[in-house]
């Protein structure tokens, strides 16, 4: 792990490997105490932590939404909660004091159009190293095509992608549950040729990533986040201060275009959402649920469906 610098660097990184060993991911919040590492060390250290200073630290980012800023408070005040223990001086934090929304923002859905130049931009977004573009190329298109989560990306070892049949095996997921992923033919081609441009690059890359960086180790989610949100601004689908779509918005669109090609297909949607939670990692399907209501086209397709057995059942007899 990255060393954390700041007076209180010890606790941060003890915290970290005690909620980790809890069996927590603690990906978001890692990159939070970073921040909030860095932010102590440029403020020279201030002693104790006062709710006046953790405000301060997580409304620093004007770009930051309400919910966002009351996200990297709470985390800091449920590190205060274990700080206390080694400094009684730590102050207590009011939990009410950034409170979240709870509000659900509309979901982005990327069209078939912007895909295309997110890949486009992915290609060509460093001149520098050729390897990058494909690299990002073949994570974008992956989780475009399948829907896995940007840490079931990057998690992926090369024993875990089956590189003849185009199974997936996701190990470690969200909710500690592992399955199997069925790839479409044309996602296992871009994979083997993926492979074959890596082996060719990096022959004796070591690390087991079936992704890697061009230093030849496995990303990370903050970078690949980052990467994405370059990518992302180059094909003016997200601005300079952070608002537009985000990697978790090629999750969203795989859902939603599958909901909208059963309905297309006059499928029983109901019927199948069990199955769709399971391919993506749900533990309940009415998560999955969620979707049907992200798009008017499926609102549309929705309404029309219900018309159309409204009609059969009304109609005289």
């Amino acid at each position: 792990m990255k060393s954390f610098t700041s007076i209180i660097g010890e606790r941060l990184v003890s915290y970290i490997d005690l909620q980790r060993a809890l069996g927590f991911q603690f990906e978001r919040q890692v990159s939070v105490l970073r921040a909030f590492d860095s932010y102590l060390r440029k403020r020279g250290n201030p002693q104790p932590l006062t709710q006046e200073l953790v405000v301060d630290f997580a409304s620093a980012d004007p770009s930051g939404s309400t919910d966002k800023q009351a996200r990297r408070y709470n985390v800091i005040r449920r590190f205060c909660e274990y700080l206390v223990t080694f400094d009684p001086q730590t102050a207590s934090l009011d939990p009410k004091i950034l409170p979240r929304t709870n509000s659900r923002h509309p979901i982005r859905i990327i069209t078939d159009e912007e895909l295309s130049r997110l890949l486009f931009e992915a290609r060509r977004i460093s001149r520098r190293h050729q390897m990058r573009g494909v690299t990002l190329e073949a994570m974008i298109g992956l989780a475009a095509s399948t829907g896995l989560r940007i840490g079931e990306i990057v998690r992926l070892d090369r024993s875990d992608v089956d590189l003849k049949t185009g199974i997936l095996s996701i190990r470690r997921t969200k909710f500690y549950k592992d399955r199997y992923v069925p790839t479409h033919p044309s996602t296992l081609s871009v994979l083997q040729s993926y492979a074959a441009v890596r082996d060719a690059t990096y022959p004796e890359c070591g690390d087991p990533a079936f992704f890697v960086t061009t230093l030849k180790t496995r990303f990370c989610c903050i970078t690949l986040r980052q990467s994405f949100q370059e990518v992302a601004q180059q094909a003016k689908l997200r601005g300079p201060t952070g608002k537009g779509i985000s990697f978790h918005s090629l999750r969203h669109r795989f859902a939603v275009k599958r909901l909208v090609s059963w309905y297309l297909a006059g499928v029983d949607v109901q019927a199948r959402l069990p199955a769709l939670a399971t391919y993506m990692g749900h533990v309940h399907y009415s998560y999955t649920a969620h979707y049907l209501t992200a798009t008017a086209e499926l609102m549309g397709l929705a309404a029309e469906r219900y018309n159309r057995w409204f009609d059969e059942v009304e109609a005289p007899r």
